[in-house]
C-alpha cells in the first residue's frame, strides 16, 4: 500500500468530516430517512442514498440531514424514503430511484410540494401486532 502525504491525509479527513456532517441531525430542521433494510438495499437504496447526498450538495442545502433506518414495512415498494420537512406532512415515498430522489429534493424539500406519484404510507395500525410483527 502506498504511503499518503500529510496533505492527502488532511484532504481525506476533511472529506470524511463533511460526509459525517451531512448525516448529523443536530441543528437541522429537515430529515431524509432512507430504508436500508435488506430489501431496501437489494432494491437500490445505496444508490438512492448517494444521490440524495449529491443533490443536497449541488443545491448547497445544509439544513437537511440524511440518515438510515431499517425496514419500514413496505418491502413491495422499496427503496422507501421518509421525508420530514417543517410545514409539510411527514411523508413516505416508495419505488424511489436516483431520478425520483432528485425530484424529492427539488420539489418536496425546496419547493414544498409533494411528489404525488411516489407517495406511500406505513401499514395501517390495525394490521400490525403489538409486538411489532406483521
Amino acid at each position: 500500500m502506498a504511503k499518503m502525504t500529510l496533505e492527502e491525509l488532511r484532504k481525506l479527513r476533511n472529506e470524511k468530516q463533511a460526509a459525517i456532517q451531512k448525516r448529523d441531525i443536530e441543528g437541522k430542521d429537515s430529515r431524509i430517512v432512507i430504508g436500508m433494510g435488506t430489501c431496501g438495499i437489494a432494491a437500490g437504496a445505496k444508490v438512492v442514498l448517494d444521490t440524495f447526498l449529491e443533490v443536497l450538495d449541488e443545491h448547497k442545502l445544509e439544513n437537511v440531514s440524511v440518515t438510515q433506518t431499517g425496514c419500514m414495512g413496505l418491502c413491495y415498494v422499496e427503496p422507501t424514503i421518509e421525508v420530514l420537512v417543517p410545514g409539510m406532512p411527514d411523508t413516505i415515498y416508495g419505488n424511489v430511484d436516483a431520478e425520483t430522489a432528485k425530484k424529492i429534493v427539488e420539489q418536496h424539500v425546496i419547493g414544498k410540494q409533494l411528489v404525488t406519484d411516489h407517495l406511500f404510507d406505513r401499514p395501517a395500525a390495525d394490521i400490525i401486532q403489538k409486538d411489532g410483527g406483521r
